[in-house]
């Protein structure tokens, strides 16, 4: 029997592994092309326009989290526990994000021509980038993919729609095209990932995606318990991209531009924690079901891993800041660098939240994505309003720091229910100091 287990063991950590790998290297590649492709735009459209079309973007962001519905991680919870009822899981799904991304579209049109004016620049970029958000509800077969640690299908998917959009973006650069013509790419990437998605998702699942239903009993269900999770994830984008909008208010494009390289530096390792616990989310709620010390005991430890990765890329980026924005972005970009060396340890309560908001949905306490996310997200918006006219793009970072370690690490004491987990992230936090402690014993005992 023994041999038998350890080879069971093997195959499931050999598909954790795998599938960790797949999502790794979908979201290495995808920074790197980013990475090459935004050097490329930022200094062919110089920092005001490529300001205007960050802001455009993050206002996409913001108007599309209407479509969340709370359904990511829960759809991937149902579809594991519940599979014989999927095709109406993922049917509803998406049913209700496309009611939600096209109210958030509407609103967004009505933000671009109240607020910006219908014959300004930014309201046809705002209309266009935003279209993308249509094509958005595809994504729910997604789940799926998660749900049987399928990333494979949907790496290759992102992969593909990210190239070629980038292509696109090369060939007007080469050939001097305005401003306007880069906003497609947007829309393009959309629809490449949801027709790849769609072709996947039929080969591989045998479900046709005309199979997928809507049910009322289910949609209920479903929007009953993530509602919480929706709202705590409308305030999470809220204080992820609402600092680009709030400094082109106050402060101007041009600022939006210098401080949206810096930012988009940072965010771009945020895939990592995702990627680990998108591959450790189904075993979790196995382990949850049948051994509850040990679920806690894996916990802790992806926490390590995640704290050690956080504070790494955070050392690591803040010597290397000045370097990497002087070098790649140019003299127009230098500002970039010391918002850069603020905004990077963000990442540190960042990488450790990924694991909370797991904890969150299989505890059920979705009620404390609400709070959480709530108050990380008034604290950032009151922060800028105070820091943003007096310091632009570094205030707007310092209050993203400390919005984080609010509403991912410090609000979690206040909560019995949550305290457990805080004292797990403050132990994460000290890892540094166990393990030094650890090697400097046993060389002692040597």
């Amino acid at each position: 029997m023994k041999p038998f287990k350890l080879t069971a063991k093997y195959k499931r950590l050999k598909s954790y592994l795998h599938n960790t790998s797949w999502i790794f290297l979908e979201r290495v590649i995808k920074i790197m092309v980013t990475f090459l492709v935004t050097i490329v735009l930022a200094r062919y459209l110089g920092a005001k326009n490529y300001g205007l079309l960050a802001y455009s973007l993050s206002l996409t962001s913001l108007f599309s989290i209407a479509g969340h519905m709370g359904l990511s991680g829960l759809v991937v919870h149902e579809i594991v526990n519940k599979p014989d009822v999927q095709e109406e899981t993922l049917g509803t799904s998406m049913v209700l994000k496309s009611i939600g991304m096209v109210l958030g579209y509407f609103f967004l049109f009505l933000y671009a021509l109240l607020i910006e004016g219908e014959n300004s620049p930014a309201f046809y970029l705002i209309i266009i980038t935003g279209s993308a958000i249509l094509f958005q509800p595809i994504s729910v077969v997604d789940y799926w993919f998660q749900a049987f640690l399928q990333a494979k299908y949907a790496a290759i998917s992102s992969i593909v729609s990210i190239i070629l959009s980038s292509v696109y973006i090369l060939i007007l650069v080469s050939l001097s095209y305005s401003l306007f013509y880069f906003a497609v790419a947007n829309v393009i990437q959309a629809v490449l990932l949801a027709v790849m998605l769609i072709i996947f998702f039929e080969l591989k699942s045998g479900i046709s995606i005309r199979r997928l239903r809507f049910d009322k009993g289910r949609a209920k269900d479903l929007l009953s318990q993530g509602w919480m999770v929706y709202l705590g994830s409308l305030f999470a984008v809220v204080y992820l991209k609402v600092d680009q909008v709030m400094i082109r208010w106050f402060v101007g494009a041009e600022e939006v531009g210098v401080y949206a390289v810096a930012a988009q530096l940072s965010e771009a390792w945020y895939f990592v924690p995702s990627a680990i616990m998108a591959s450790f989310f189904p075993k979790l709620i196995g382990l949850k079901e049948v051994n509850e010390s040990l679920y806690y005991v894996r916990m802790q430890q992806i926490l390590d891993l995640l704290f050690i990765m956080g504070f790494s890329v955070a050392v690591i980026m803040t010597f290397l800041s000045e370097g990497i924005i002087s070098s790649f972005y140019g003299s127009a970009y230098a500002g970039s660098s010391s918002i850069l060396v603020i905004h990077i340890w963000a990442a540190v309560f960042i990488f450790m939240r990924a694991a909370f908001s797991k904890w969150i949905l299989i505890e059920k306490a979705l009620m404390f994505s609400l709070i959480t996310q709530g108050f990380g997200a008034l604290v950032n918006v009151v922060l800028n309003l105070y820091l943003i006219p007096r310091y632009g793009g570094q205030g707007a970072a310092v209050a993203t720091l400390i919005s984080y370690a609010m509403a991912s690490f410090f609000s979690l004491f206040f909560y019995s229910k949550t305290r457990r987990f805080f004292w797990l992230m403050l132990y994460s936090i000290m890892s540094p100091i166990r393990y030094a402690y650890t090697i400097f014993a046993s060389l002692r005992l040597k």
